[in-house]
């Protein structure tokens, strides 16, 4: 940047009208100032006697920077197994349903989406009882993964879809993407030229076509869109090679397989423990 020279004008002593002048724009600042004041308050006064209720704010999750392979999150509440309908007075509700839709509104956690979490660590604690995986942990994979379904917007409807598919990026090999070519046709991520990672709990075809199974046993093809096929699938995933999720080192192997990034299993370690010590809060 070019400095221009200093000016060779000699200053003249001040006369009394430029001592007015100033006196003049000293008083013009200061009757601005008074009128901002006065707007400010005034502003101030009107929101204060039109106040406007606050939102609830979210769950909090603070991030918590846990060395891999030092601990499990903590352990969560209990959830109930499907049976007969609780009494109330406004009809039966069935048990699981209802701890989903109190737990939801502590957690902010879809109650369908918590429904299906609750289930595979239920069917888990039958099928494979030493994994010890909790729903704690699928939800705070489904966190990650998808806000539980309703990322960009979307609904868990319920059926247990979102309202519209979850597709990820192509696998292309793009920086920071792992390269992987189709592998289904198409069939489950509309690309017949690299797999993608579909449904809320983000499946690449290979992995699903290994451990999806129909979470209600209805003999329909496991769907990864829907919540309960994708939670069970995830819960079989993390569970195998006899993984115990209940040590630190069991749950760290199990998550860095999923996703094999450190900031990737502390954001899962901070919602699996922020949601089964709020499980726990009465």
């Amino acid at each position: 940047m070019v400095v221009p020279p200093p000016s060779k004008t000699e200053p003249r002593p001040p006369g009394r009208g430029d001592a007015g002048n100033l006196a003049g724009r000293l008083a013009l600042v200061l009757v601005l100032l008074a009128f901002v004041a006065g707007g400010a308050w005034a502003l101030g006064a009107l929101n204060r006697s039109s106040p406007r209720p606050a939102a609830d704010p979210p769950f909090p999750v603070p991030f918590l920077e846990v060395r891999p392979g030092a601990a499990a999150p903590g352990a969560a509440g209990q959830v109930p197994t499907s049976g007969a309908p609780e009494a109330s007075p406004t009809g039966g509700v069935e048990p699981l349903d209802a701890w989903a839709a109190s737990l939801s509104r502590k957690i902010d956690v879809p109650a369908r989406a918590l429904r299906a979490y609750a289930v595979a660590d239920l069917m888990m604690r039958t099928q494979n009882p030493s994994c010890r995986i909790s729903w704690a942990t699928l939800a705070g994979i489904g966190r990650i993964e998808s806000h539980h379904g309703t990322i960009g917007g979307r609904r868990l409807q319920e059926a247990g879809r979102p309202s519209s598919p979850i597709v990820g990026i192509p696998l292309d090999g793009s920086p920071g993407v792992k390269a992987i070519a189709d592998s289904d046709g198409g069939v489950l991520d509309g690309d017949t030229t690299w797999d993608r990672a579909v449904g809320p709990m983000q499946f690449i075809p290979t992995t699903w076509a290994r451990y999806a199974v129909r979470a209600n046993g209805d003999g329909q093809n496991p769907d990864p869109q829907n919540i309960d096929d994708a939670a069970l699938a995830a819960a079989r995933y993390l569970c195998s090679g006899g993984r115990d999720l209940g040590t630190g080192e069991g749950w760290w192997a199990a998550v860095l397989d999923y996703n094999n990034s450190t900031e990737y299993g502390q954001n899962v370690y901070s919602g699996a423990d922020a949601y089964a010590r709020a499980s726990l809060e009465t």
